[in-house]
């Protein structure tokens, strides 16, 4: 199984890059955890904003492993504790199906990536920076690998 992280945007800030690179590196060799990033489509023009994230679904779905589970970020989505997301973390390992995270750009995901996710998560109830969003999911997801290794990182 492997874990990507799929999100609108580049060029985030270095200390961001390095958080997700960090928490990536310390996740265990059974569930690998990549970045891909997708190029956010310019907000200048006037386009529409629906124009706007159809482009970059589009991008999103070109990204996206050719098979798997899709979990859409959103902050309407399911608000888990690390428990709740150590249970699914080792649910979709026995699955052995590989599990992507969209992310979206300024104006969130199209409603055609949210209707093709098996599941819609949110992070936190408070707006957070997209460069925070992906070192907060990062962090996440080795915090539920920890407690499924019964390693002392996670204490409740």
């Amino acid at each position: 199984m492997r874990l990507s992280v799929v999100a609108v945007g580049t060029r985030m800030p270095g200390w961001a890059d390095e958080a997700f690179a960090e928490f990536a590196r310390r996740m265990p060799r059974e569930a690998p955890l990549e970045l891909k990033e997708v190029r956010a489509e310019p907000r200048s023009g006037g386009k529409p904003v629906d124009a706007l994230l159809a482009a970059e679904a589009a991008r999103i779905r070109a990204a996206l492993p050719a098979r798997g589970r899709l979990v859409a970020l959103d902050e309407r989505g399911a608000d888990l504790t690390t428990q709740q997301l150590a249970a699914r973390l080792k649910a979709w390992l026995e699955a052995g199906d590989d599990v992507a995270f969209a992310i979206g750009g300024p104006d969130g995901l199209a409603a055609e990536i949210k209707s093709a996710a098996a599941e819609t998560v949110r992070l936190s109830s408070l707006t957070l920076p997209h460069a925070l969003a992906r070192v907060v999911l990062a962090e996440a997801l080795y915090r539920a690998a920890s407690l499924l290794k019964n390693h002392p990182y996670h204490r409740e």
